[in-house]
């Protein structure tokens, strides 16, 4: 068989794993070989290693425009920024509820470091926005578009999204013990959930938005 053959035989799902696989690749050694401040990884790192490689594959492999193809429809932006407020407003009455479980009492939420919290807010948005570029708009839309089978692509979507965070979990001293434990766990809900979202919403901006908003509201309870 000519490599021609052999190339045309690739699937689209196999060449979105292949750049998927990739950017794990690329982004687990630069967290083991490098220990640059948080906004460096998230702000340009991240979207360098995550966001280029997927640019590329839609624009050069599959030759389509890039926004159209991982779902962003100018036309949703409106209505996906209200349901994130409703849904930010629910991980913070969750936030409140498991607050008050543990520590009876109700806290304001009002952190320590003002300037710090702050801050944090548009290094959560970058991080959302690369993660589910690659996540949903690369992965798991290609995923579904092939096999047109919801769970079965959210459930392998969900597993690949834990697997990059992998470099992550096993580089940042800050996670540990029940802490390490609750953010694997909240990662694959978190997964799960975007992932049915992103196909019955056909948009990418409200799994970008639930996904920054519930990163805030773990730095703040935990």
């Amino acid at each position: 068989m000519s490599l021609l053959k052999m190339k045309k035989q690739i699937s689209s799902t196999q060449k979105a794993l292949n750049v998927w696989a990739l950017i794990l690749i690329v982004w687990s050694f630069y967290r083991i070989q490098f220990a640059f401040p948080d906004w460096f990884d998230e702000f340009i790192a991240k979207p360098i290693l995550f966001i280029g490689p997927v640019v590329w594959y839609i624009l050069k492999v599959e030759k389509k425009p890039f926004f159209s193809s991982i779902w962003l429809d100018k036309r949703k932006i409106l209505k996906d920024v209200y349901y994130a407020i409703i849904v930010g407003l629910l991980f913070f009455i969750v936030s409140l509820i498991s607050t008050f479980i543990k520590t009876r009492t109700l806290p304001f939420f009002i952190p320590a470091d003002l300037t710090l919290f702050i801050s944090f807010i548009p290094i959560m948005l970058v991080t959302a926005i690369s993660e589910e570029i690659v996540s949903r708009g690369l992965v798991l839309r290609t995923l579904y578009m092939e096999s047109k089978n919801t769970l079965s692509s959210t459930f392998i979507a969900s597993i690949l999204f834990f697997i990059l965070h992998i470099p992550i979990l096993f580089t940042n001293l800050k996670l540990s013990g029940h802490i390490l434990i609750l953010f694997m766990i909240t990662n694959l809900i978190l997964s799960f959930a975007n992932s049915l979202i992103y196909i019955g919403r056909r948009s990418i901006v409200l799994p970008i938005l639930i996904h920054a908003l519930f990163n805030l509201t773990l730095f703040l309870t935990i």
